[in-house]
């Protein structure tokens, strides 16, 4: 490795003196600059994916054009240096090139025989298209000269040069890509041409002048001719990219680490845009979208990389390149199998095809949909490629999240107006939107949007993340768009060139005969189209979407998991057909019925509501008596749809104005009716008489029971009483009874001594029944005294949106509508408590809770049903704490059982 000055080695954190450890010797003493031949993939913390990659190939033997990685412990020390490069890198880059410039045999800036190169970033975890590149470095008024008649081809070389000033341009000086597209476009306008490829050299000549002019107009700043000034300001540029805007957005999506900077790969150059005997193409060794087994990508002839991913021209699938480059498709063919044996996993490649010879410019493990990764992930254990373990660690929870992919109803009739790529799939329903900024403004004000635009760029990501799907009229499957959507779960239709999109006037219309606008179809924005991210499909309105099944690959990883994780997976259920869903997705019981949800349909509210408005003990009773068949119908379909399963229902926990209307609304019906209507009066007096100052902490949950006793003696009925009907059926039932807001032992004692009495009085002696009683910790009073508690219990379910709510003291409603997400983005809060679990607050009251009712109570069985139960993080902290189970929405029911495997392979 180059020596370095001793300013670089303190900014990199070198070490002047003995380590003990040589793996801590590797760990401190990385260069700041690591040639590809020196590096491998252990070494990916400090060359980032990119740069691992390269030198991985580079000791593979691979036709990789040579080149060196800049650190992402430089990049660390430029923010910590004022956004300035340290001192004495620029003479250790210097060095390298000569390396280069040795094996390539060229000279960086030389006027006959020029090196040029491409400066790009590359973060330890993948980010493509989220920070900057700079292609064809080294080029200047001189030097395109000596690349002209080395190559004796001068429209190639003046058009490379035109690209380097507008990708340097826009990277280094931050002039807006349309004012060059806008003089690309006047130039063509005037001399007659369709496309790029038809301008001539002196054409290119005018338009570099024209370039290099607006550059100066726009920044005060003239274009540099030195190449090492070039060099010195891409690698600026590029560091600088990782803090702007898209690449924050995008990080802060996949909970990226800010600290985990970018390195900078520098590689020599090779062009795909020299002739028809050149090309270059982005391919993956199987489908991202369906992860069947087949080469699946495009690429152009006669091209550069930027060409294909940012989805300017629409290129042709790789396949067809066995018709043209037969020799090139054999090559590309053994590398990728290569490839994906030595990274262990599916490869997403750049290659660039110079004058019959293929390069490799970059490998990575290949963004996948959800449905490929699983897919995936089970080939590659059945291959003998990887483990199940591994198989279970790649999954990404976001992807799971999205798995089970809503599709098309086929029985409708469907109003297609256009057709294009099928680059990510699933469905979704939106109103067309036609710029990002758009997208996240209609999106916050709770509309449904489809992106739709000529193509997506990096810049657009805020607006592809506020989307239900993306439309886009050019660019292909590995185009910009195809590949963020595919990563979000979202659908895509790429490269539809049916559509016309007028941007200024905000509409977009399918072309009728030649392209003509006239009578053809409009969609304006806000109208709502379909996408169907599976066919391509562009559907005028709204349709109905199917829910989608399990597969059996995702059957499988599933298989493995349960063989593995030691948590078990509960649902939240609170009927019998959700309950029957909750099992077919694995679910191992419920671990929440909430009952109250049982009162909301419109047969059973009217007598909930008067039961509340009862004068007198006999008129509430009454209404109770309606209730309990129709509570105690729903126990026994609960019963029967998890047989076997425990089954834990919790009483009911609201307060009892949540059944009644608004008092607002009462108020404004009584004032706009002619005759004061005296059962509405009747209405606004209870409801008055019930208002509290602060409902959460009012009189709710066992509270409420234990004021008033005959609701929880109803309810326990009903309970009891479909117990006995399911015994007496012949079924197995495991029922357990949570009491609801318990903050002192004798609260639950008291609601306890009640279930067990109507347990005597409806099962009688002859009816054996093993129930449980527990309660739900969400006071924190409850987790400090749950030594006592734990005696009176069978079991501690922690309802952690309320936990959550009294540890914060935020009201949740009010806190993530006003200022909770204010929080997040200024990094006051790692992340919204409601969602992720608070491990050190929240999660420390839990781990209390669990330590002192264990020794209080060791058969004590413990579990959390939140929401917290559905989130991959919470769920870690759950398995890490010792809890016995999580609870979930029965959708999430296939992700938590994955992720409490992730969890035991990740911390055990």
């Amino acid at each position: 490795m180059e020596a370095q000055s001793p300013t670089i080695r303190n900014a990199i954190g070198w070490s002047t003196g003995p380590v003990a450890n040589p793996k801590e010797q590797f760990m401190t003493n990385v260069s700041s600059i690591v040639h590809f031949h020196e590096g491998h993939a252990g070494m990916k913390q400090w060359l980032g994916g990119k740069g691992a990659s390269l030198a991985e190939m580079t000791r593979a033997g691979l036709p990789v054009p040579p080149g060196f990685t800049v650190t992402t412990n430089v990049c660390r020390a430029f923010y910590e240096n004022g956004n300035q490069l340290p001192e004495g890198l620029m003479p250790d880059i210097r060095n390298a090139i000569l390396r280069i410039e040795q094996l390539k045999s060229q000279r960086f800036g030389d006027e006959r025989n020029p090196l040029l190169f491409s400066v790009r970033s590359g973060s330890v975890t993948s980010m493509p298209g989220m920070m900057d590149t700079i292609l064809n470095l080294g080029l200047n008024d001189a030097t395109v000269l000596g690349l002209s008649g080395e190559t004796k081809n001068a429209r190639f070389a003046f058009d490379c040069y035109r690209r380097f000033i507008q990708m340097f341009g826009n990277v280094v000086f931050g002039v807006e890509s349309i004012h060059f597209e806008l003089l690309l476009h006047k130039l063509k306008q005037k001399y007659g041409y369709q496309q790029d490829r038809d301008v001539a050299a002196e054409a290119w000549t005018e338009l570099i002048e024209s370039y290099k002019l607006m550059i100066k107009n726009h920044t005060g700043n003239v274009f540099p001719q030195d190449v090492y000034i070039q060099l010195q300001l891409a690698v600026e540029a590029v560091f600088r990219s990782w803090n702007n805007p898209r690449a924050i957005t995008y990080r802060n999506a996949y909970r990226i680490p800010d600290e985990q900077g970018t390195a900078v790969t520098i590689q020599s150059m090779v062009f795909g845009n020299k002739g028809d005997d050149c090309g270059t193409g982005v391919l993956f060794t199987r489908n991202p979208s369906t992860g069947e087994k087949k080469l699946y990508g495009e690429y152009l002839i006669n091209a550069q990389g930027e060409d294909v991913v940012a989805g300017i021209r629409t290129p042709l699938p790789i396949n067809e390149m066995n018709k043209e480059m037969p020799h090139i498709y054999s090559q590309l063919t053994d590398i990728a199998k290569q490839l994906e044996l030595l990274n262990k996993d599916v490869q997403d490649i750049e290659f660039t095809v110079e004058q019959n010879k293929l390069f490799i410019l970059q490998t990575r493990n290949g963004k996948r949909t959800a449905q490929a990764a699983i897919k995936i992930a089970v080939d590659l254990v059945d291959e003998g490629i990887i483990l199940a373990e591994e198989a279970l660690k790649r999954i990404e929870m976001e992807h799971l999240d999205q798995l089970l992919h809503r599709a098309i109803d086929s029985e409708q009739q469907l109003d297609t107006i256009a057709k294009g790529l099928n680059a990510s799939p699933g469905a979704a329903s939106g109103r067309a939107v036609f710029d990002a900024d758009t997208a996240v403004d209609w999106k916050l004000a709770g509309h449904k949007v489809i992106l739709v635009c000529a193509e997506t760029s990096p810049d657009d990501i805020h607006g592809v993340i506020a989307s239900e799907g993306v439309l886009t009229s050019r660019g292909g499957m590995t185009s910009h768009a195809a590949v963020v959507a595919r990563g979000m779960g979202k659908p895509c239709v790429c490269g539809c060139e049916e559509i016309r999109i007028d941007k200024m006037n905000r509409h977009f219309y399918v072309a009728g005969p030649g392209g003509l606008e006239e009578n053809c179809r409009k969609v304006h924005e806000g109208d709502w189209i379909t996408l169907d991210g599976s066919t391509g499909r562009v559907i005028l309105g709204t349709v109905s979407l199917k829910e989608p099944e399990m597969t059996g690959e995702l059957t499988r990883l599933l298989q493995f998991a349960d063989g593995i994780r030691r948590l078990k997976v509960l649902a939240n259920a609170d009927n019998p057909e959700d309950a029957r869903k909750a099992r077919q997705f694995g679910a191992e019981g419920i671990g929440l019925c909430r009952t109250e949800h049982m009162f909301m349909s419109s047969a059973r509210l009217p007598v909930v509501q008067s039961m509340i408005l009862a004068e007198h003990q006999a008129e509430r009773q009454h209404s109770l008596d309606q209730l309990l068949p129709m509570q105690q119908e729903d126990f026994e379909g609960i019963f029967a749809a998890m047989e076997g399963l425990p089954v834990n229902i919790r009483l009911l926990d609201p307060p009892l104005h949540e059944f009644l209307p608004k008092l607002e609304l009462l108020q404004q019906r009584q004032r706009e009716s002619a005759n004061k209507d005296e059962e509405t009066n009747k209405l606004i007096r209870k409801v008055q008489s019930l208002h509290e100052v602060n409902p959460m902490l009012g009189q709710r949950g066992c509270r409420l029971g234990i004021v008033v006793p005959e609701i929880y003696e109803m309810q326990l009925k009903a309970i009891f009483k479909a117990i006995l009907a399911c015994k007496e059926k012949g079924m197995k039932v495991r029922p357990e009874i949570m009491i609801p807001l318990v903050g002192h032992v004798n609260e639950l004692k008291r609601v306890r001594e009640l279930a067990d009495r109507v347990a005597a009085d409806i099962l009688g002696e002859d009816h054996h029944v093993d129930y449980k009683v527990g309660t739900m910790i969400e006071v924190p009073r409850a987790a400090l005294t749950a030594d006592q508690i734990a005696k009176e219990a069978d079991f501690f379910s922690f309802g952690t949106n309320d936990l959550t709510q009294m540890t914060f003291g935020y009201s949740r409603d009010d806190a993530e509508g006003k200022f909770l997400s204010s929080y997040v983005d200024q990094q006051i809060l790692p992340d919204n408590p409601f969602q992720v679990l608070d491990a050190e607050g929240v999660g420390q009251l839990i781990e209390i809770a669990l330590h002192k009712g264990r020794k209080a109570n060791p058969a004590l069985k413990t579990g959390v049903c939140g929401e917290h139960g559905g989130d991959p993080r919470s769920i870690r902290f759950c398995h890490s704490a010792g809890l016995d189970y999580i609870s979930c929405s029965p959708y999430r029911v296939p992700m938590a059982r994955i992720a409490a495997a992730q969890a035991l392979l990740t911390i055990d």
